[in-house]
């Protein structure tokens, strides 16, 4: 285990004691042995972490500590890594290079080893398909959903035909082939889903949607929950 991820999981087990708890009780919880936890309590402080107490006295840390350079765990550090690789490669290229912008911003912060496991990682996305030419409005469609705007838009269904559409987007899923808004549509009034490879012409709006995106986010996730409820 790293030094850094050693200190971590002290401070983790820490803040889980409101009263001051020995030394020996957090070399067992943290697995080290007793001159090595009285180390890394000098450590800690030495860091900024206002923990009170003294060897056979017992320890506790008081409220509001945190350390960044390390926020993060060695497996939250891999889920990062993972996450931003995907997005790095599945994504349009907006998201992509800001993908790429977190794990730089987040490896300026971490402590030389965590900083090799980021930079090290054998977490790795295989090939997929090239993004599909509906993506190039993935930015517009995010900004819609972020500003709660009204989209227009001219819709291509499976059979080639076109249809003129204003939505009201509030979650945009990213699947491995194909990428759907979820919206509510003005024609059918209704909720519906739109790939965005069918997008022929899309225009956001100026006009604000009437309701919360949360509030429908919430109420389509119960529909669908619904109905495959009643598929079973």
């Amino acid at each position: 285990m790293s030094r850094a991820q050693r200190l971590l999981d002290l401070i983790q087990v820490l803040r889980r004691h409101r009263h001051p708890v020995s030394g020996a009780t957090l070399a067992e919880a943290t697995g080290v042995s007793l001159r090595t936890l009285y180390r890394d309590i000098e450590l800690l402080k030495a860091e900024g972490a206002h923990i009170d107490g003294e060897a056979g006295v017992g320890y506790v840390l008081r409220p509001g500590f945190m350390l960044p350079p390390l926020m993060f765990s060695e497996e939250e550090i891999e889920a990062l890594v993972l996450g931003s690789r995907w997005v790095h490669q599945r994504a349009d290229r907006a998201l992509a290079d800001a993908a790429a912008n977190v794990l730089a911003k987040i490896g300026a912060v971490l402590p030389k080893d965590l900083r090799e496991t980021l930079d090290e990682s054998g977490l790795l996305i295989g090939p997929g398909d090239p993004i599909a030419a509906g993506d190039a409005q993935l930015p517009k469609i995010r900004q819609a959903i972020r500003t709660e705007r009204k989209i227009g838009l001219s819709y291509r269904d499976t059979n080639g035909a076109d249809s003129k559409r204003i939505i009201w987007p509030f979650a945009l899923s990213f699947f491995e082939k194909v990428r759907v808004v979820v919206a509510w549509c003005e024609l059918r009034e209704d909720y519906r889903h739109f790939r965005t490879d069918r997008i022929v012409v899309l225009n956001m709006t100026e006009k604000r949607y009437p309701r919360r995106r949360q509030a429908m986010l919430k109420e389509w996730r119960e529909r669908e929950l619904t109905k495959e409820a009643s598929e079973r």
